[in-house]
């Protein structure tokens, strides 16, 4: 913890001011990833009236960026445009790593990297876990299995606030549900961050009953509801 909080409180925060600071532009009280990684961004915590922050985050992004707060509560100015707000969860994984395992039958369990990104954005298209663009396997290890050479499921490592490693991208292509794919990749991604000596979490919008079911299922139990928010800056001033 620093100052009291919890590192999962404000994990983009927390990410970008640690492991993730070689991904990160700022422009003073405002952070926010690279292109092409992640739209993920901040704003320093207020510690007066002061609203300069949001200057900073208008002036990172350009006009008509998109300020994509995650969970943070921080609200910007009454101008800023609300582009989507949707209620989650965020989990923590609880007990001990499971032990490492074969592939699933038929399948080849590949580390996924920069030639593999058409593959990744491919399957993102068909199935929407969540954002994700051609730079964001930078974030982390993104495993993958591959069938036939086709890449049917994925998941992933996003954000990492200190002694945490999330879980994300979490997809199976449609043809190839019902296999225990994206259990198994789960699987084998706590146990790998378990063996650096961090613990796992992840989110997920609360109505995707699917997920909440597999997550609790893996031992993911919850920790908070959270509210992921994303504004539009202002293109005028």
């Amino acid at each position: 913890m620093r100052d009291g909080r919890h590192p999962l409180d404000n994990p983009v925060r927390e990410s970008l001011q640690g492991h993730h600071r070689h991904l990160m532009r700022r422009h003073g009280a405002a952070i926010t990833y690279q292109s092409e990684v992640s739209t993920f961004t901040c704003v320093e915590d207020a510690e007066s009236s002061d609203d300069s922050r949001w200057d900073d985050l208008a002036s990172l992004l350009g006009p008509g960026g998109l300020a994509d707060m995650f969970s943070s509560t921080a609200q910007p100015p009454a101008e800023w445009e609300p582009v989507f707000t949707l209620p989650g969860l965020q989990f923590v994984h609880e007990g001990d790593a499971p032990m490492a395992a074969d592939a699933p039958a038929g399948t080849e369990l590949v580390v996924l990297s920069a030639v593999d990104v058409p593959d990744m954005l491919g399957l993102f298209a068909t199935t929407r876990p969540g954002p994700f663009f051609p730079r964001t396997h930078e974030m982390g290890t993104y495993l993958g299995l591959r069938r036939g050479g086709e890449l049917v499921a994925m998941a992933g490592q996003r954000l990492r606030p200190p002694g945490w490693t999330e879980i994300s991208a979490v997809c199976t292509a449609p043809d190839a549900r019902g296999h225990g794919y994206a259990a198994y990749l789960i699987n084998d991604l706590v146990g790998r961050i378990a063996a650096r000596g961090e613990r796992s979490f992840l989110h997920a919008v609360e109505g995707n009953r699917s997920a909440l079911e597999l997550y609790r299922r893996l031992g993911f139990e919850t920790r908070a509801s959270v509210v992921f928010r994303g504004f539009r800056v202002p293109t005028e001033a």
